[in-house]
């Protein structure tokens, strides 16, 4: 199975300074597995430019570095340059390349937005893509007055306001990150040196003149002859193979012809496939028909993950081993439920009918996400608390001493071994909570899947409980176990009144009833 890459191109505001720039690209590079592809540099602008690859979130990882690395470096009071900037990472675009949805871009660029606000104190606003706001869609917008203006303005004006961070500028400016189809650079050059032609197609082309969407033009004089300067934002809503021809066209309105065309960067390969598709009229057309994929498909199919030669949790759970059990089974299950619960909302995000509950789902993947991770986690944790209840167990009694030892570590370790499937009930709990949200405000077609995911956390809850009420049964300490009772008592009835909410909400919003 190939793995996810994601490309990221963020702009610095520095260039005349290379001991710098090396130092924001070292930081990048100090995470393995993220490769910088290219790197430029334009010094009247004073920016620098670079594109990196690679997994999702090891990109995640070296652009935070870099951004941390700029802050502390660059310094945007004395900062002067030709090219409009807001802050020393000026922006920082998401694009997905391979197994990637553009909704994984978004999360990318929220999760990062907040991690720098949070952790570095630098406002961040979102584009593109992953914009909250309509007025913060364009970048142009975001930057209007550049760092002066953003400066001045930040604190008073709501419009102004960033999505993450304080509304207030240090040295290092402010950010804006988002997530963006690929950009391709791409320019048409005609059989003339008149370049009035160029700017007339480049009129009628673009779409801010009423031409097509997606496509920015200009015309101009290249090495004397007249070209159409373009930038495609999205090569898959409109194709190159049509801009080309819509170029064409109109270049024969005026007695010309295309002469040739160029790329400036790159392009990705789907588009040049797809052109081909387009021109070649290949109705039927596969991407494994292209020999070279189904190579790769085959060679990769061949090696086996690592992670397959490990026995998996089901099958370590199947085992005659007392551990992992019924706690990490718990767990486990609470983890899919939580897993649930992000699909749901990851279902609504981006989709108009549900346009105004959409800051919630955000929310709402992220703390399910969290308590996936922290489940994940917990079963190994109620596996080695057990285990150490064993141990516990089999230490020597011969004397008394080692018997008053014993029982002490026993208790200590049966406490321990209680705490663990408490947690897993709590957030179990949580993840219940998080399914009648969306149960209530998401997807109505992914409802089920909401319901599906309170069922199994209740489930969840009732099994960690189990746990928690056996371990805690051997307590010594008749507060702690009546301690213990007592917040189970409270998570089973606030478990039972959900059950019952997520049960009417079906009924009304789906017209279905659960058994």
């Amino acid at each position: 199975m190939s793995k996810k890459l994601v490309e990221c191109i963020p702009n610095f505001s520095e260039a005349r300074r290379p001991e710098v720039v090396q130092k924001i690209a070292d930081a990048i590079l100090s995470v393995n597995g993220v490769q910088i592809l290219d790197r430029h540099s334009d010094l009247d602008h004073n920016r620098t430019v670079l594109t990196l690859l690679g997994e999702p979130g090891l990109v995640e990882e070296a652009i935070y570095n870099g951004i941390r690395e700029a802050a502390a470096l660059i310094d945007m009071d004395r900062h002067q340059g030709e090219h409009p900037r807001i802050g020393a990472t000026d922006v920082v675009p998401f694009v997905p390349i391979r197994d990637m949805e553009m909704s994984e871009c978004v999360e990318i660029a929220r999760r990062l937005g907040k991690r720098v606000a949070d952790e570095l104190h630098i406002p961040v606003y979102l584009y593109e893509e992953a914009a909250t706001r309509p007025e913060h869609t364009n970048l142009e917008d975001i930057r209007r007055g550049q760092y002066e203006g953003l400066k001045e303005e930040i604190s008073t004006k709501m419009e102004r306001k960033p999505d993450f961070g304080p509304s207030a500028l240090g040295k290092a400016g402010a950010t804006v990150i988002g997530a963006r189809f690929p950009l391709i650079a791409f320019n048409v050059y005609l059989t003339t040196d008149d370049v009035s032609i160029a700017k007339k197609i480049a009129k009628q082309v673009r779409h801010s003149s009423g031409g097509m969407r997606f496509v920015k033009a200009m015309g101009v004089l290249v090495e004397g002859r007249a070209q159409v300067s373009m930038n495609l934002t999205n090569f898959q809503k409109t194709p190159i193979a049509q801009v080309v021809e819509f170029v064409r066209r109109e270049a024969h309105r005026y007695g010309v012809a295309v002469h040739h065309s160029e790329l400036v960067g790159l392009i990705p390969q789907k588009a040049l496939t797809d052109a081909a598709v387009w021109y070649l009229q290949l109705d039927q057309y596969e991407d494994e028909q292209i020999l070279e994929n189904k190579l790769l498909t085959v060679t990769t199919g061949s090696h086996k993950n690592a992670e397959t030669d490990q026995a998996s949790f089901l099958d370590a759970l199947a085992s005659a081993s007392p551990t992992p059990g019924g706690g990490s089974a718990a767990a486990w299950t609470a983890a899919a439920a939580a897993a649930l619960v992000a699909m749901v909302a990851r279902l609504t995000v981006g989709k108009y009918k549900y346009k105004d509950v959409e800051p919630a789902m955000w929310k709402l993947i992220e703390q399910a996400d969290d308590l996936r991770a922290k489940l994940q986690r917990a079963a190994e944790e109620d596996a080695a608390a057990f285990e150490q209840v064993m141990a516990a167990f089999k230490l020597p009694r011969q004397t008394s001493q080692q018997i008053e030892e014993r029982t002490a570590v026993i208790q200590q370790a049966t406490l321990a071994a209680a705490k663990v499937p408490l947690e897993t009930s709590r957030m179990a709990l949580t993840v219940m909570q998080l399914a009648e949200t969306a149960c209530q405000l998401g997807n109505l077609n992914a409802i089920t899947d909401a319901a599906s995911a309170a069922q199994l956390a209740a489930a969840a809850l009732t099994s960690a409980a189990a746990n928690v009420s056996i371990n805690s049964s051997a307590l010594v300490d008749q507060a702690a176990r009546a301690k213990f009772e007592d917040e189970l008592m409270a998570c089973k009835s606030e478990k039972e009144a959900i059950l019952t909410r997520v049960a009417h909400i079906v009924v009304e919003r789906a017209q279905i009833t659960l058994l």
